[in-house]
């Protein structure tokens, strides 16, 4: 089975000209560490992730320190910061984002559901894989019908990956509205952080968010799934340089998403890397189908 990676990733070779950077990302208000923050240095494909301790550190040419790094979790406000700043201080606050309180729901009846996007495991032909740099791979689904929605359960599929040998990974899920203008993502809908697990024995997994009372908006939504760059998710592939023959380690981080091919062209795909979102289109041979995410989402009609 022929794997498709999302990003093409930087060799990198051990260099004297590189330097350590690290620090810990904390909740301004609340002085507590932020965990799995994503730290993106700008305009390069280079960056990590905080651990459970909101601890962080990666190694950077020293030309980095005239750069700035976008700090993203979510329930906090996007954070564009100076390297030397993170270099002296050693740590940074984040400022928690204020959500508007969402409609209350008081014993909503739900009938039918249905799915978007089945999935089988047969269904697999291909992966997403990040190196790099963390990155959010985001599948828009459409609101068709005039009936009321409420998202019920997410599946997500997974690509075997013979490099990785940690029996487990982790990742974040997320859930976007979408702006009308430029169909992008926009605001988020799950204002709680999900960090999801996945073993190595499992060819997907499924996080019901039935709980969450989140309504299917006019306009549809996306659903992200977010790497996270933590020793944990880790590992190395070793090569040659193809031109000067020399040792090479490729980072790469699990897991690796799964990927089907879908003729719908509904199901749009972009990917947030550095700060903005850009669109991701991948077509099959036949030019008849498009690569997407293996991502199910179950929604339920309320009853009228």
């Amino acid at each position: 089975m022929k794997f498709f990676f999302l990003l093409f990733f930087s060799v990198v070779s051990v260099s004297a000209q590189e330097i350590l950077i690290d620090g810990t990302i904390y909740n301004a208000k609340t002085q507590e560490p932020i965990p799995y923050v994503n730290v993106s240095f700008l305009n390069t494909l280079k960056g990590a992730s905080t651990d459970e301790k909101g601890y962080f550190f990666v190694d950077v040419p020293t030309s980095f320190l005239e750069k700035k790094v976008h700090l993203s979790s979510l329930g906090f406000k996007d954070t564009i910061v100076d390297v030397k700043k993170i270099v002296a201080d050693k740590k940074f606050g984040m400022v928690e984002e204020s959500f508007e309180l969402d409609e209350v729901v008081v014993a909503k009846s739900l009938g039918d559901s249905y799915v978007l996007n089945p999935i089988g495991s047969y269904d697999l032909k291909s992966g997403f894989s990040s190196s790099s740099t963390p990155w959010v791979l985001a599948t828009y689904y459409p609101n068709i019908g005039a009936s009321k929605k409420y998202v019920n359960k997410v599946t997500v599929f997974f690509q075997k990956n013979e490099g990785f040998k940690r029996r487990a990974s982790k990742f974040r899920i997320r859930v976007y509205d979408v702006d009308p203008v430029t169909k992008k993502p926009t605001k988020d809908l799950l204002h709680k952080s999900i960090i999801l697990e996945t073993f190595a024995e499992n060819d997907f997994v499924s996080i019901d968010l039935s709980a969450f009372n989140i309504k299917m908006p006019k306009q549809g939504l996306y659903i992200g799934l977010e790497w996270l760059f933590v020793p944990y998710n880790w590992y190395a592939i070793k090569g040659k340089d193809p031109l000067t023959s020399k040792l090479t380690i490729e980072d790469r981080f699990a897991p690796t998403f799964g990927g089907v091919y879908n003729k719908n062209q509904n199901f749009k795909v972009m990917v947030y890397g550095m700060g903005e979102w850009t669109d991701f289109k991948v077509k099959s041979k036949d030019n008849t189908k498009h690569l997407v995410p293996a991502v199910s989402l179950k929604l339920s009609k309320e009853k009228q």
